[in-house]
């Protein structure tokens, strides 16, 4: 069985990512250990929070280093993806470089969406066919 291996540098959602992989029968760490990180057949890189924050957590444990080096297959999650980036506007921070883009932020004119988890309801779509009424959805 493979293992995936999820990045723990205290701003990713990593339990909710692991909970979720569980449920799929995979081999899963939550790991900051650099050996354990490269030794994994694939890599999940989660977060949630502030860009230069991360960065900083990142760089105090050397993963800033590792992860533009991974050759496994290497996902990012929300901020996870973002800092894979050249550059994210949040905080005017560097980012690994592993993507040539740079993150923006939101226009504060806009109207950003909810995006958690929801009820669902009304449901007339042949994409929730096998989905009950009220049933919750990310």
């Amino acid at each position: 069985m493979q293992t995936i291996a999820i990045i723990d540098y205290g701003a990713g959602n990593t339990q909710s990512v692991k909970n979720a992989l569980l449920r799929l029968n995979c081999k899963v760490l939550i790991t900051s250990d650099a050996a354990v990180i490269r030794q994994a057949d694939k890599v999940i890189f989660p977060g949630v929070g502030h860009a230069a924050r991360a960065l900083i957590s990142l760089k105090a444990t050397g993963l800033d280093a590792l992860i533009p080096q991974l050759k496994q297959p290497v996902l990012g999650i929300c901020l996870g993806m973002q800092l894979m980036c050249k550059h994210c506007e949040e905080g005017d921070s560097k980012g690994l470089e592993i993507f040539e883009g740079n993150v923006i932020k939101f226009d504060n004119q806009l109207k950003v969406p909810q995006i958690g988890w929801n009820q669902i309801s009304n449901l007339k779509s042949e994409l929730f066919n096998d989905i009950d009424e009220n049933e919750f959805m990310y």
